[in-house]
Order: structure tokens, then sequence, then C-alpha cells
């Protein structure tokens, strides 16, 4: 399989796929990961991306794992650093994860530092490619909500110093270009609007939102923003977290090592994005499914093809 290049940025060219490491160090082993990334990098990705917070569910014993893993990984198979497109991201404020940063409190200048360099550390890499604000540093509703409520706003560090912290990092060498994820239209139009200030570094690049067929929330106001000002969507989640795949909708509920049956009770964030006890949601992956076999396509196939082929167009 040839996977294709797209450019990202003027001089970074990625695979239309992306592989995620979010599973790698809690659902995956570090043999079972270097398995895929092996698969993914024979076939034509070159595009991996990870998270200072992974695995999920997330805990201390495990956390930064999927970025070692994908470190070792490298260092192991001895890739030159230049055939390789690497993404992670700094957490945004918790409070619940205690064991970073106590909490972490927030994604100000100290944060983004710390964070940064222990990434750089667990990657075994002088730099990373596309840095990531994994949610934003204020409130928005997310992992599932889609009502604003203006009740819940509390104080937030400015659009200004993430972006000088991250654009220093830039000029430092340490990253390459800056990327949001879990963001809004409104948060992205006001990082692109302080960057103009600062300097031509500090523009964000792409935005790491969930996109698949059974949420589209994305075209909801934030295409227009992508398509307009030339910001590509990095769609996450392509298979509703697998419910697109199928498995879960078999009369015994799926297999018991499937991530939503291996974690039920402790992956909050995930299980509150789609309900299959709703009945709405279930259906609508039976329809797709019945669409899929009308035309011999494989249901992660038409899933995963459908929305590189959505997110391209409204970018």
């Amino acid at each position: 399989m040839a996977v294709p290049l797209f450019n990202l940025a003027l001089d970074m060219a990625v695979s239309r796929l992306c592989l995620g490491t979010m599973t790698f160090g809690e659902q995956n082993s570090m043999s079972q990961s270097f398995q895929l990334l092996d698969k993914a990098f024979h076939s034509g990705i070159n595009f991996f991306d990870s998270a200072e917070m992974y695995p999920v569910p997330q805990r201390a014993e495990t956390q930064g794992k999927s970025e070692e893993y994908l470190g070792n990984w490298i260092r192991s198979r001895n890739i030159p650093r230049d055939r390789l497109v690497l993404a992670t991201k700094v957490c945004g404020p918790s409070g619940k994860m205690t064991w970073i940063r106590n909490g972490p409190e927030s994604v100000d200048s100290r944060n983004i530092a710390e964070a940064l360099d222990n990434s750089l550390l667990r990657l075994q890499s002088d730099y990373i490619d596309l840095y990531q604000v994994h949610w934003p540093d204020r409130y928005v509703p997310m992992f599932g909500e889609t009502e604003f409520d203006s009740h819940r706003n509390f104080p937030y560090v400015s659009f200004e110093e993430q972006l000088i912290a991250l654009e220093k990092a830039i000029c430092s060498g340490k990253i390459r270009y800056i990327g949001l994820s879990n963001e809004t239209p409104y948060g992205l139009m006001k990082f692109l609007h302080v960057a103009e200030g600062l300097s031509r570094n500090s523009k964000v690049v792409s935005v790491q939102n969930a996109y698949n067929l059974l949420c589209r929330n994305f075209d909801s106001g934030m295409a227009e923003c992508c398509h307009h000002e030339r910001v590509s969507l990095l769609a996450y989640s392509p298979l509703a977290m697998g419910i697109l795949s199928g498995k879960y909708l078999s009369l015994d509920g799926g297999p018991s090592d499937a991530r939503l049956n291996l974690f039920k009770g402790r992956y909050a964030e995930g299980e509150s994005r789609y309900n299959l006890s709703d009945g709405i949601t279930g259906k609508a992956a039976r329809l797709y499914f019945s669409i899929a076999k009308k035309y011999d396509v494989h249901p992660v196939s038409l899933a995963i093809g459908e929305s590189i082929f959505l997110a391209y167009l409204d970018c």
C-alpha cells in the first residue's frame, strides 16, 4: 500500500494517514506497538502522533509511555529523523492528573517549556515537528459536550502568553510548527489574530479535532475557519472509538479486550462522546454498515476513507 503525501506546511510533507499512539503503554505492549509502527512505516506512513498524557485511560504509572515507545522504536529501527514527522501535545488544565505538573494547572509558559523538554526526552529527539495544545486552557465544551455554558468560565492563560512560549520554542529549534486540538472556531481565530502581531513563526498550521461519520461538529463553523485561513484538520477518532467497526453492536457487546469494554467506567472522557445505550448511535452506525455492505466495502474502510475525504474537502 502506498500512502500519498500532502503538505501540512510549506516544508513539511506528511502522509494522508497518521498513526496515533494513544493506546501504546496501556492497551498495547511495547512489542505490539512496535509491530503497529513497523506496519505503518513500511506502508508509507511517515506521520506519528502522541501526547504527554498518553496512554489512556490516563494514570500515573503509565504516563508518558506512548512517547517512550515511539522514541524507542525510532532508535531501535535506526530510522533517520528527517524521514519522520513527529507530533505530540502539551496537556491543557485538568486538575485530575496531579502527577503531571499538579493537574496540570494551566498552559502557561512554564508548563509549555517543562512539558516540551520532557516530551523531547521521551521521544529521544532534538525537535518535534508539530507541537499541539491538547485542549484549550479556557473552558470550552468538549469530549462529547456540544453546548457552551457561560457559567462554567474560569480565568485562563492569555493567547499571547501561549503563543510567545511556543514561538520561543520554535526559535530555539525545539519545535517546527504549532497546532491546536479540541479547539473551537473562536479559539482558532483568536490564536491566528494574535499570531499576526508576533511573527510568521507563531501561526497555527493545524487543528486536531474529532471527526467521523457520527461526529461532524467540525462542520459547524470550524470548517469555514480552516478553509479560509488555510489551517489543516487532523481528524482523530475516524472510527468513533471503534463503534464504526461494528464490533460493539453484536449481541454479546463485542470483544472483552475492546477499549470500551476493557476500560468500562475508567475512561469517562471517551465514553461521554458516544452513547450506545440511547439507541440513536447504534441505529446510525447500522445504517452506515448497510451502505458498506451494499457497495461491498469493509465498514472500517468506509469510515476511514470518508473521514479523510470529508476533511480534505473542508480544508
